[in-house]
């Protein structure tokens, strides 16, 4: 990925993208792909907020029920071993983005929101095509998009997870 600024894996296939940075100086000039490791994650949940312990937890969530079951990403038998031992790390496969999609067929481009995800849709150079599915998710096949709500447990509840991995299955397969 190139000019790709957030967090994770460079060559991930799974790639969340969200609009908002930790507000933390150390990334508000974060201009590249960071890896994290636990003990990154758990500076961040303390000193960012509730916020975004949420994001990295249901994120961990998210990823456990679509490939838990089949143990796609590994040994891992519960989402939190998964967000302590894989998530955003370097060869995770996964990555949670600040700046905007780069298409390409080799992985799934995940909009954590409805709001950020109409912005990026308005931009013309981008070539997002949604349709809207109901009020929370939206499909772009040709580019591998899904929008899904915010990655919060009030909005991307346990339910609205299991919604997200159902429309993955049927709409992207090849990325479980």
């Amino acid at each position: 990925m190139s000019q790709a600024i957030g967090f994770g894996a460079a060559d991930a296939a799974i790639r969340v993208y969200v609009k908002n940075r930790p507000p933390l100086i150390e990334f508000q000039q974060l201009n590249t792909l960071l890896a994290l490791d636990k003990a990154a994650i758990e500076k961040i949940n303390a000193e960012a907020g509730n916020g975004w312990r949420k994001v990295f937890n249901v994120y961990a969530k998210w990823l456990f029920a679509l490939h838990g079951e089949r143990n796609t990403l590994g040994e891992f038998s519960s989402w939190q071993q998964l967000r302590d031992q894989l998530l955003l790390r370097r060869h995770s496969n996964t990555a949670l983005l600040f700046s905007p999609p780069q298409f390409d067929n080799q992985a799934l481009h995940v909009i954590a929101g409805r709001t950020y995800a109409q912005e990026l849709a308005a931009q013309p150079s981008l070539g997002i095509n949604l349709i809207w599915l109901d009020k929370e998710f939206a499909v772009d096949q040709a580019n591998h998009v899904l929008v899904c709500p915010y990655f919060d447990y009030r909005q991307l509840s346990n339910v609205k997870i299991d919604k997200l991995c159902q429309l993955i299955r049927e709409l992207v397969p090849a990325f479980i």
